[in-house]
C-alpha cells in the first residue's frame, strides 16, 4: 500500500502509450488528479467493453452503446452515466478533436435513496469503540461534516482555533470553503496539532521533513515542503516514497486504515446499519437540520454545488424544505 498514492505519479513525456499521452494533455488541461483518475477508469472501461478498439476506430455509435449498457445492464445513477459521458466526451472533444454529435443513448433512470444515518448514540457508540488517528477522522466527518478524503488532507494551517472553523481547500469540484470547528473538537486537535509538531521536529532529525505540496505550490513557496504548517494534521505512521520524486516523505494517513477501523467498530456494535464514513457526514446534516439551520447554510458547510443535493436531508427527516426553521438555536 502507497501512503502517497493520491500524489500523480510521473509520465514519460515521449511516451506513446494513449493512455500516458492523456494523462499529459488532461494535466496541462489542470484538471485535478481525482478528475484524472476518474476519466481514466471510464476510458479504459469503454475500451474494453468494445473489445479493446483503438478508440480512433470508433465513435458516437460505440458510445452510445457503451452509455446505454450502463443504463440498461449496469443500472448505474444518472450522476454515474454522466461521469462516464464527461470522461468520453473529453476523449474525443478535447484530445483527439473530434465531434461525437447528437448521441442518442438510453438515460440512466433516477433513484432516490434516502441517505443512511446515525442517531447520536449510535455515532458516538462507533466513535468511542474507535482510538488514535482513525477516531479523530471520524469525528472530524461527524463533527464538522468533512468527506473522509478532505479530513485526511487537511494541513496543521487549515484549523483555525481563533475562528472555530476548520477551512477545506480544493474540495470536491476543486473549491475551498470553511466549515465549523466544533468545541467538542478543540481539545483533540490542539493536541493532534502538538503531536505533529513533535513528529515533524523528529522528522528533520532523522533527515527527513519534506512534505508533499501541489507542484505550483511548490515552486513558488520551495521552502514550504518543510514548515511544520503545511505537515498534514493526520499523518502517516511512517515515511513513504513521493511517487513523483522518490523523495522519502511523511504524508496523510491513507484511506484504507479509516475504513478498517471503521468496520471492526461497526462490527463490535452490533448496530444493524449499514455503515460507511460517508454515513457521518449524512448524520451531520441531518442533526444541523434537526437543529434548525436552515438549508442554504447546511449547503455552505457541505461544500454542495447544487441546493437540491442538500434537500434530500429533508426527506430524512419527513419534511419539506419550507418546513425548515431560519434559527441557528
Amino acid at each position: 500500500m502507497n501512503q502517497a498514492d493520491d500524489v500523480r505519479p510521473p509520465i514519460k513525456l515521449n511516451s506513446n502509450r494513449l493512455l500516458d499521452q492523456l494523462r499529459l494533455h488532461m494535466r496541462a488541461s489542470r484538471l485535478a488528479y481525482t478528475t484524472e483518475k476518474t476519466y481514466i477508469h471510464w476510458i479504459l472501461g469503454f475500451i474494453r467493453f468494445q473489445g479493446r478498439r483503438h478508440p480512433l476506430d470508433m465513435g458516437a455509435a460505440e458510445v452510445d452503446e457503451f452509455l446505454s449498457w450502463l443504463a440498461n445492464q449496469r443500472h448505474v445513477s444518472p450522476a454515474t452515466q454522466a461521469i462516464a459521458l464527461n470522461a468520453l466526451t473529453y476523449l474525443y472533444h478535447r484530445f483527439f478533436d473530434i465531434e461525437l454529435g447528437n448521441l442518442q443513448f438510453t438515460r440512466a433512470r433516477p433513484k432516490r435513496r434516502i441517505p443512511q444515518v446515525l442517531t447520536h448514540g449510535e455515532a458516538m457508540a462507533l466513535i468511542n469503540l474507535m482510538s488514535g488517528a482513525t477516531q479523530l477522522v471520524i469525528k472530524l466527518l461527524y463533527g464538522s461534516g468533512l468527506r473522509q478524503a478532505e479530513a485526511l488532507n487537511l494541513r496543521i494551517k487549515d484549523i483555525d482555533f481563533g475562528m472555530n472553523e476548520i477551512v477545506v481547500r480544493q474540495g470536491k469540484g476543486g473549491k475551498d470553503r470553511r466549515t465549523v470547528l466544533p468545541e467538542m473538537l478543540r481539545e483533540d486537535l490542539e493536541k493532534q496539532v502538538e503531536r505533529v509538531r513533535l513528529l515533524h521536529a523528529e522528522d528533520i532529525a532523522q533527515g527527513y521533513g519534506d512534505v508533499y505540496i501541489p507542484e505550483a505550490l511548490a515552486r513558488k513557496y520551495p521552502s514550504a515542503v518543510r514548515e511544520t504548517a503545511w505537515q498534514f494534521l493526520i499523518p502517516s505512521a511512517s515515511v513513504s516514497a513521493d511517487p513523483a520524486t522518490g523523495v522519502l516523505r511523511r504524508h496523510h494517513l491513507h484511506h484504507t486504515s479509516v475504513t478498517k477501523a471503521l468496520r471492526k467498530a461497526r462490527r463490535a456494535s452490533n448496530i444493524p446499519k449499514h455503515v460507511t464514513c460517508h454515513t457521518f457526514r449524512h448524520s451531520f446534516a441531518t442533526r444541523l437540520l434537526e437543529s434548525g439551520y436552515d438549508l442554504r447554510t447546511i449547503q455552505e458547510l457541505l461544500g454542495h454545488s447544487d441546493i437540491k443535493t442538500t434537500e434530500i436531508y429533508t426527506h430524512v427527516l419527513n419534511k419539506n424544505s419550507r418546513g425548515v426553521s431560519g434559527s441557528l438555536g
